[in-house]
C-alpha cells in the first residue's frame, strides 16, 4: 500500500504493464520487484499497533525519496528526447478523457503523441485513446489511488515513443495523493469541471499548489449552474499565485484553442532544451 496515503495493499498491473516487468528498463529502473517488496513491507509498519508518529514521517519521507529517484530518471529520459510529459490529475468526472480525445484528434496529424492511462481497474479509458489512433498504455492500480513514477518508468519502454513526442499521463482520479508523487513531468495540469465546485482549490490545496495550469472544463454548462468561476480562480490563485488558469469546454470546443497554443508553446520550449 501506500504509506503516505494509505492505499492499496495488492497492487494489480494491466497485462501491458506485466509485459514491461519482463524486460529490463532502459534508463535504469531495476527489476527484482523491490518496489512491489517495498509496497508489501510499509503496509506491515503502516497500520502496526504501537507505530510512533515519528516512524510514520520516516516511512512517508522513504517512499516519496525512492519515487523521486525515479521521477529524476524519466525526467533524464524526456529531456534527452526532447520529450513534454504532462501529468494531467482531477477528480472522477471532471472530463479529463473527453479532453484528452478532443486533444488528440486536434494535434496527432502535427506531433507524436503517447498516453499513460492510470486506472484502478478497466482498460476502458485507454480504448477510447486508441481508439484515436495514438498508442495508449493502461496501467491498473487496484487499490492503489495514484500512479508512481516507477510505473511510469516501465510504461515508456513499452511505448518507446519517439523524439520530440507529447506524452499526458492521465492520472487516478483523486485530488489528494496524485499531488505528492513527481512522475517526472513538466507540468501537472489540474482540471476542474464547473460542476464540481468553486471552493475545490481550497478544499484540495495541496493538489491546486502543485499544479503550474487549472483548467476549468465544462463551461458549457455554466448557464444552467450556480458555479462563480471568478471566486473559484481566485481560490486558485489564493492557493498557488503562480498557476495558469484556462477554462474551456472539450465538449463544444470553447476555449480550445488556448489550450492548444499553451500545449505546442510547451512542445516548442522542450524542443530548444533538447537542441
Amino acid at each position: 500500500m501506500c504509506g503516505i496515503c494509505g492505499c492499496g495493499e495488492g497492487l494489480t498491473h494491466s497485462h501491458d504493464e506485466q509485459h514491461q516487468h519482463d524486460h529490463s528498463h532502459e534508463h535504469g529502473h531495476d527489476h527484482d520487484h523491490a518496489h512491489s517488496h517495498d509496497h508489501d513491507h510499509q503496509h506491515e509498519h503502516a497500520h502496526a499497533p504501537g507505530l510512533t508518529q515519528a516512524r510514520m514521517v520516516q516511512i512517508e519521507q522513504d517512499i516519496l525519496a525512492k519515487n523521486n529517484r525515479y521521477a529524476d530518471e524519466n525526467r533524464r529520459y524526456f529531456s534527452e528526447r526532447g520529450m513534454l510529459a504532462l501529468n494531467l490529475v482531477s477528480s472522477p468526472g471532471s472530463g479529463k478523457t473527453t479532453l484528452l480525445t478532443e486533444t488528440i484528434s486536434r494535434l496527432k496529424d502535427e506531433y507524436a503523441i503517447g498516453v499513460i492511462e492510470g486506472d484502478q481497474q478497466t482498460a476502458r479509458d485507454a480504448d477510447r485513446i486508441r481508439a484515436t489512433g495514438v498508442p495508449a498504455l493502461q496501467i491498473n492500480t487496484g487499490k492503489g489511488c495514484h500512479l508512481d513514477a516507477h510505473r511510469v518508468g516501465h510504461a515508456l519502454e513499452s511505448l518507446d515513443l519517439p523524439q520530440h513526442s507529447l506524452l499526458f499521463i492521465e492520472n487516478v482520479g483523486n485530488l489528494v495523493c496524485p499531488s505528492a508523487f513527481d512522475l517526472g513531468e513538466a507540468h501537472k495540469v489540474v482540471i476542474l469541471s464547473v460542476t464540481e465546485g468553486e471552493d475545490k482549490p481550497i478544499k484540495y490545496p495541496d493538489m491546486f499548489h502543485a499544479a503550474d495550469l487549472m483548467i476549468l472544463n465544462k463551461i458549457d454548462l455554466l448557464p444552467h449552474l450556480d458555479f462563480d468561476s471568478a471566486e473559484c480562480i481566485r481560490y486558485a490563485k489564493q492557493v498557488n499565485p503562480r498557476i495558469k488558469v484556462l477554462s474551456l469546454s472539450a465538449k463544444t470546443g470553447e476555449g480550445m484553442e488556448s489550450w492548444l497554443k499553451w500545449l505546442k508553446a510547451e512542445l516548442a520550449l522542450q524542443r530548444i532544451e533538447y537542441a
